[in-house]
């Protein structure tokens, strides 16, 4: 297993019976997580110092429990990329800090390759792989079915001043879109595909399962 350990914003200060204390830059947030199984806490003090707290309801979903009044969205940072966090429905901030392993190995393959690289990322969220492959040189098709989600990654390229670069944003069913690519025969280098595993859209169901 990789770890995402080169993270100078973000740190996961301790973990205990299905939550995580996480720091975002400057604030302290506490969600659920189901793939913390242990119950002791290693830092117990550490806890009073959350910012906010997702609490699960018991019927589906759940809420924030804000302890001090945080901003609108804040920024962190990863090597040159900027990314706006802010806390949403569902526990998510907008960025999944795991994956910036998987940033990393894009960029490494992009700078390697030395001729023009061309990624199509589908499931494109907020642009965290985007923006990767993006700084690392390549040109990409950024698709998402969620045009709050595309404008978010939008919002990211500008911070991290990617904004100029190469990249197509597409609010699209991610399967309606492929085939249109395929009847245009449209080829890429590199196809990112990151599916949640639930889904309102077809396509995110279809191609989750």
């Amino acid at each position: 297993m990789n770890i995402a350990n080169n993270w100078k914003d973000y740190e996961i200060l301790d973990m205990a019976n299905g939550y995580k204390l996480e720091i975002w830059k400057n604030v302290t947030l506490v969600r659920p997580d189901p793939q913390i199984i242990w119950k002791e806490k290693s830092f117990p003090e550490k806890w009073e110092m959350a910012n906010a707290v997702y609490n699960r309801s018991n019927k589906g979903g759940g809420s924030w429990n804000y302890k001090n009044k945080l901003p609108q969205s804040w920024q962190i940072k990863y090597g040159e990329l900027v990314f706006n966090i802010k806390p949403m429905g569902f526990k998510h901030t907008g960025l999944f800090p795991e994956q910036a392993v998987n940033w990393d190995w894009m960029i490494k393959k992009i700078k390697n390759a030395k001729r023009p690289i061309k990624v199509l990322n589908l499931f494109a969220y907020t642009g965290g792989a985007s923006l990767a492959c993006l700084y690392a040189g390549a040109s990409v098709c950024h698709v998402d079915s969620s045009k709050g989600m595309v404008a978010w990654a939008k919002e990211n390229a500008i911070s991290s001043n990617l904004q100029d670069k190469p990249i197509r944003y597409i609010v699209d069913d991610v399967i309606k879109f492929v085939k249109r690519e395929l009847k245009r025969k449209n080829k890429y280098d590199a196809i990112i595909m990151d599916p949640p595993s639930y889904g309102r859209g077809a396509s995110r169901r279809s191609m989750a399962i």
